[in-house]
């Protein structure tokens, strides 16, 4: 009589057998069953040889299915398993890479706008009278000083240089702070900060407000309007 058994198998009549558990022993091939839990795994067991002879092809053929989509379902769960984690590793590598580009365009675009902001001052300067030469007096007034300026600082600037220069100096290119130094129109201190501008820049009003719009238009403050918002905000610039 073949030793072969079948767990968990109901015989319902001696032509009808229900499958509800798997082939073990020979017919499944499984050799994991271990002495200590033989009585207890025998006790649920169904011999195959009291299954009639013609059903007994049809029982293995059952618990081989079984065990097929048992494992079909393991492999389908590992594979959705993998699909998920590549989908999330491929994910993250989409974002990191859009935050990448995202990062570059905002850096291209703030480069962008610093050459343009550049190229403004620079147009501004050549359309000014900055690279103008002016004939030097020996003494200027008030008005001659504010009529050079006219023709240095760009028109929509004037009144926001003027009235800088008004609070500094009342447009006075020889005054000086006694107890700081400052020196001219625009009260540099040290005074000597404008000779970058022109070793006359104790006597001419011209190379004094040269060398203050170029102060004002640097990356400090970008133009004598938003220097005046500053000296407002503060009293000095």
């Amino acid at each position: 009589m073949s030793r072969i058994s079948v767990r968990g198998f109901a015989v319902a009549s001696a032509t009808a057998v229900t499958t509800v558990g798997a082939v073990v022993g020979v017919a499944s091939g499984d050799p994991q069953v271990s002495d200590d839990n033989f009585e207890a795994t025998a006790a649920d067991m169904t011999l195959l040889a009291d299954i009639p002879a013609g059903q007994q092809a049809q029982v293995q053929t059952a618990s081989l299915t079984q065990q097929a989509d048992v494992q079909a379902a393991a492999a389908d769960a590992t594979a959705k398993k993998s699909a998920e984690e590549a989908a999330r590793i491929q994910a993250a590598k989409d974002a990191k890479a859009k935050k990448e580009a995202a990062d570059d365009a905002a850096e291209r675009e703030r480069k962008a706008k610093e050459a343009k902001e550049r190229a403004s001052r620079d147009e501004v300067r050549s359309n000014s009278g900055l690279g103008a030469s002016f004939a030097q007096q020996a003494s200027y007034t008030v008005a001659e000083v504010k009529a050079i300026a006219r023709q240095i600082v760009p028109a929509d600037q004037f009144q926001c240089f003027s009235s800088i220069v008004e609070r500094e100096s009342t447009w006075n290119y020889r005054a000086q702070n006694p107890s700081s130094g400052a020196y001219g129109l625009m009260q540099a201190l040290p005074g000597s900060k404008m000779s970058s501008v022109g070793s006359d820049w104790q006597t001419n009003p011209a190379t004094q407000i040269k060398w203050g719009l170029n102060y004002m238009n640097s990356d400090r403050y970008g133009s004598p309007c938003q220097a005046f918002a500053f000296w407002q905000a503060n009293g000095w610039y």
